[in-house]
């Protein structure tokens, strides 16, 4: 597992070789050099803007109810969306504002606070999400390094905004090995000139891309997690090759392979339940998107090894696990307006390591939905699920599972 590691921080320390040799180049910008003083004294000269200035503000939110023709107010999810089951009513599970913007040619930043985040048993808490910089090694900004807290690229549907994602939640299985979807850390990432015009218009005409995360990725991380502390002295390595492809027709298609390795410590467990210091933490996934054109499809999976709670040592061992997704749907228009229907399947077998006890779960569900777009800053979302999910950790005595089908609502605004 690690040679692919080694190879990736080689490639990384070529490509950087190469980019510091493109960034120390003189500018090929055109220079006029006739005109006399004279012409300079009749021209006004502009004033650069402060960088203050050239921060933009935006953001979203979301509002839901869950307990529309429920049929078992025990079935929950928590790690997905907490009002799912007894005694969730209307529920806001996000709320973001996002500051972005260039300083300069060669730094940007992204500040993304959510003031609808559950803590210490009360909600709507303000917590950070995002807050990276990025900074540009040449010119044509093909080579960046992005630090600070941000996604980990692993898997397409963990990096793409939940603002264009159909279904409400992430599935479990990719992001079970990335809860959160983010952590702190240094990233680099490199893109061609072809596909950064093509991440643009996959995100900009509303086909629900995930943006310029690059061709080629890779970095180190703490680890341990988006807003979770540090808890060993090793980081985790994450590498990622995505590129997306214009076919003949115009129809575009993504293709994506990704890993990561590391080594974990558990952040809770229950008492009397054994558990070694740090546990083995690696995954490997596959990610292939045909945009909705108007039929589209996505799927995605990954396999790996983890710590998952095992009940019959009352302990948390080392062990497989595998799981993902597929998806499909349809994007119309009527005039303004957008609608697009989607359906998906779901599978996940393994444990989730920010758990209790890193709780064992198996999961099977199934999606179908509609989203309406009546305007650019209005979503409305009706999903039906069927859900089959068992779970198991040191504070139960039997596996806890429960099925249960229920009509899931959701608006969402942009602004």
């Amino acid at each position: 597992m690690m040679n692919w590691t080694r190879a990736a921080i080689s490639a990384m320390a070529l490509l950087l070789v190469a980019s510091v040799s493109d960034a120390q180049q003189p500018a090929t910008e055109n220079r006029e050099a006739t005109g006399s003083v004279h012409d300079s004294l009749r021209a006004p000269r502009q004033t650069p803007s402060a960088w203050y200035e050239k921060i933009r503000l935006r953001g979203y939110a979301q509002l839901r109810y869950n307990r529309l023709l429920e049929t078992n107010s025990d079935l929950v999810c928590p790690q997905c969306d907490r009002s799912i089951g007894d005694r969730g009513g209307f529920f806001i599970r996000r709320g973001r504002l996002v500051f972005s913007g260039d300083v300069s040619d060669r730094l940007s930043i992204y500040i993304q606070p959510d003031f609808a985040t559950d803590a210490a048993g009360g909600q709507y808490y303000l917590q950070l999400r995002d807050a990276y910089f990025d900074v540009y090694l040449d010119q044509a900004k093909s080579h960046r390094f992005r630090m600070g807290l941000s996604k980990v690229p692993f898997g397409f549907e963990n990096i793409q905004s939940s603002s264009n994602r159909l279904p409400l939640d992430r599935a479990d299985g990719l992001n079970s090995g990335m809860p959160g979807e983010r952590d702190i850390g240094v990233l680099y990432y490199w893109t061609t000139a072809s596909a950064r015009r093509l991440f643009k218009v996959l995100t900009d005409s509303g086909l629900k891309g995930t943006g310029d995360y690059g061709v080629f990725g890779v970095g180190l991380v703490n680890g341990q997690t988006a807003n979770r502390a540090e808890l060993n002295n090793s980081l985790h390595q994450v590498v990622r090759l995505a590129h997306p492809f214009e076919l003949s027709g115009g129809q575009l298609i993504e293709l994506g392979v990704q890993a990561f390795n590391g080594n974990f410590v558990l952040p809770s467990r229950t008492t009397g339940v054994t558990a070694e210091p740090e546990y083995d933490d690696r995954r490997v996934g596959v990610s292939f998107v045909w945009y909705a054109q108007p039929i589209g499809f996505v799927g995605e999976w990954n396999w790996g090894e983890g710590p998952e709670y095992q009940a019959a040592t009352r302990s948390v061992e080392m062990r497989d696990l595998q799981g993902g997704f597929a998806q499909t749907m349809y994007r119309g228009r009527t005039g303004k307006q957008v609608i697009q229907p989607f359906a998906r399947a779901q599978y996940y077998r393994g444990g989730r390591k920010t758990d209790l006890d890193a709780r064992s779960h198996l999961v099977r569900e199934y999606d179908l939905g509609i989203e309406w777009l009546p305007m650019s800053a209005l979503e409305l979302t009706a999903q039906y699920s069927i859900s089959d999910r068992e779970t198991m950790d040191g504070a139960l005595a039997t596996p806890n599972r429960q099925k249960g089908r229920l009509l899931r609502l959701q608006a969402q605004f942009n602004y």
